[in-house]
């Protein structure tokens, strides 16, 4: 699936651009309106992402002119700008849907396909469907992104299903934790690197009935190891 971000902050910029990569996405990224509407028409995007405090020329703007040149690409609002007054606007302009910041990457993503889906457009797939690998019973499905352990979902939060989802992803491997920062919290700012500890902490008590424990390695990060 072919996405087009515009956001003018270069760090929430780069870090949609890799998180939604790796899930993925193939994206291509613009940070003001005047590029998002020359790219636009030739990107081939499927899904737009547009942020609507953009310098220069408003987010709504370049969702008018787009609509205006017969650009029918799904569009999916990110803003900061979060009053109904604001959502009930880009709709009417012609949004598709509204997420306001800071926003949950699970939510973010399950948006973008179904948006995808709409449009009539493939979900993104890796690969052709193979089982997931397991650990301690565990395993994780592509599609939903939730856990499961002996085919039992776990009750977990949307951060807590990320931190496990990367563990799961190599068993027995130290992950750094500035690595499993970003995964969990991308997108999401004025978060600081330690509150990765607190979701460890939750994700611990929370898989323990499972034979797997998570290890805190100082200086190094977490690993998911079998108990005993």
């Amino acid at each position: 699936m072919n996405l087009l971000l515009v956001e003018d902050d270069p760090a929430m910029r780069l870090s949609l651009t890799r998180s939604l990569e790796r899930r993925g996405l193939r994206v291509q990224a613009v940070a003001d309106g005047p590029a998002a509407l020359d790219l636009w028409p030739k990107s081939q995007a499927d899904v737009v992402l547009l942020d609507l405090s953009l310098p220069g020329m408003d987010g709504l703007d370049v969702l008018a002119r787009g609509r205006a040149a017969g650009l029918r690409t799904p569009v999916l609002i990110l803003t900061a700008r979060g009053t109904v007054g604001d959502r009930i606007l880009g709709l009417n302009v012609g949004a598709d849907d509204y997420l306001p910041k800071p926003f949950d990457l699970d939510e973010l993503f399950a948006r973008i396909q179904a948006l995808g889906r709409r449009a009539g457009t493939k979900p993104p797939s890796a690969a052709p469907a193979t089982p997931a690998p397991s650990f301690c019973g565990m395993r994780h499905d592509p599609d939903s992104g939730a856990v499961y352990h002996e085919d039992e979902v776990l009750e977990l939060t949307p951060r807590e299903a990320a931190l496990l989802r990367a563990l799961l992803a190599r068993p027995g491997h130290a992950i750094a934790k500035e690595r499993l920062f970003e995964l969990v919290f991308a997108g999401e700012l004025d978060v600081q690197l330690e509150a990765i500890e607190v979701v460890a902490y939750r994700l611990r008590k929370r898989i323990a009935h499972t034979g797997a424990q998570l290890v805190t390695l100082r200086g190094l990060g977490y690993l998911l190891k079998a108990q005993g």
